[in-house]
This record gives C-alpha cells, sequence and structure tokens, in this order.
C-alpha cells in the first residue's frame, strides 16, 4: 500500500500507550474527524468502531496486554484528487508490537460461534481499504481508507454548508 509521501504530513497524529482506557478517547476523536469530513452517521460510528477493533487487536494480541507499548494514529482526509470521487478518510495505525505475517492475520472461522475474534472481520467489512504491513523497523502498520458514499440530499448539505463557511 503506498504510504502518503514525507511531506503529505498526517492532518492528525495522536500518540496513546496500549492501555484500554484510550480506546474511548480515539473512538471519539476519529468519530468527530470524520463527521467533520462529512461522513454520515452511521459511517461514523463504523470508522470508529474499525479503528477500535484495530487499537485493541494491537493491544491484546500485538503487546500482548503490556501497558507500555506506544501506537500512532495519523489521520488524512482525502479528496477527489486522491482516487475518491466524494473524498473521504485514511487512518493509518502503526506500533512497535510483535510482526506477524500480514498473510498470517485472520479473524477467527466465522462459523465458530463465541464472543469476541471478529475484529479482523469488522474491520475489512467496514473500511474499504484494510492492508496490514510490517514496519521497517519493528512494529506494524495499519493502513485504513474509506471513500465517502454521498447522496443527492448530503451534497446538496455539503454545498449549502460551503456557502455559510465562504
Amino acid at each position: 500500500m503506498a504510504q502518503p509521501n514525507e511531506q503529505d504530513q498526517p492532518h492528525l497524529k495522536l500518540e496513546v500507550l496500549s492501555q484500554p482506557r484510550y480506546l474511548c478517547g480515539a473512538r471519539e476523536l476519529v468519530s468527530t474527524v470524520a463527521r467533520r469530513l462529512g461522513f454520515d452517521e452511521l459511517s461514523c460510528s463504523q470508522i470508529a468502531l474499525a479503528v477500535d477493533e484495530a487499537l485493541a487487536n494491537v493491544m491484546r494480541h500485538g503487546y500482548g496486554g503490556r501497558s507500555d507499548g506506544r501506537v500512532w494514529i495519523s489521520v488524512w482526509p482525502l479528496d477527489a484528487s486522491d482516487d475518491c470521487a466524494c473524498g473521504g478518510i485514511r487512518i493509518v495505525i502503526e506500533d512497535e508490537a510483535k510482526q506477524v505475517e500480514p498473510d498470517c492475520i485472520q479473524g477467527r472461522d466465522l462459523d465458530d460461534v463465541k464472543p469476541g475474534g471478529l475484529g479482523v472481520h469488522i474491520i475489512r467489512h467496514v473500511m474499504d481499504v484494510a492492508c496490514y504491513e510490517k514496519r521497517e523497523c519493528s512494529g506494524m502498520r495499519l493502513t485504513l481508507q474509506k471513500k465517502m458514499v454521498t447522496t443527492e440530499a448530503t451534497a446538496a448539505e455539503l454545498d449549502g454548508d460551503a456557502a455559510r463557511a465562504g
């Protein structure tokens, strides 16, 4: 997955410790940013859920429950020039946790009905892009991307917001 070049700094970057108490704040932050970019409420909730699942997996599996690991969440808006006709969002989650082969990152068998283990399925279902990669030195990188789907009403609402802001 092509990463933004070095001059294309994230519009937002958050660093958190690998502690579940910070999941709520990360969800709220991502949901709020997605809303400001024009996503509807359902999409904002789905994007926040995907980020929550990804972070929980890093904390639980990557860091093995350690509370001193670092996780970085970077956010970029996507516009029409980013191969996205209506805009969207790119979120990159990086860590220094245990590396795994990206092809080995799988959710459990969906026929195995029990709580938990669905995070990877949720992430891949909710997002348009979910690309797992090993980082060069240590840890993993997950690039998430979601394109915005707009209806005529949403487009008109965004045009009205732009006119009021301009």
